[in-house]
């Protein structure tokens, strides 16, 4: 099994920043992809942004330009920094990673809070 531990959540102004980490240890041979989640009250679970060992990311269109999606192999560590956050941003931030041997595995999620 994979175990994700997420880091950085918090209360931010609009306008603020945040950076979230995740980090990834247990039965780990490659993790293919990685990605962060999100899931507001009364709202579904959403992707946020995914990325690729080889670097390849994509993002939901309401966070494209705001938002970086990053990671680092050698550490099995994956980054969110979180720019220009509006209220609407406010949500668990979950992190998530699949790789073929261990299917995929959850992140107990971090509180992200965007409020004046």
């Amino acid at each position: 099994q994979v175990q994700l531990v997420e880091s950085g959540g918090g209360l931010v102004q609009p306008g603020g920043s945040l950076r979230l980490s995740c980090a990834a240890s247990g039965l780990i041979v490659s993790i293919e992809r990685m990605a962060w989640y999100r899931q507001a009250p009364g709202k579904q679970r959403e992707l946020v942004a995914a990325i690729t060992t080889g670097g390849s990311s994509n993002y939901a269109d309401s966070v494209k330009g705001r938002f970086t999606i990053s990671r680092d192999n050698a550490k099995n560590t994956v980054f969110l920094q979180m720019n220009r956050l509006r209220p609407e941003d406010t949500a668990v931030y979950y992190c998530n990673a699949f790789q073929f041997v261990t299917g995929t595995s959850w992140g107990q999620g971090t509180q992200v809070t965007v409020s004046s």
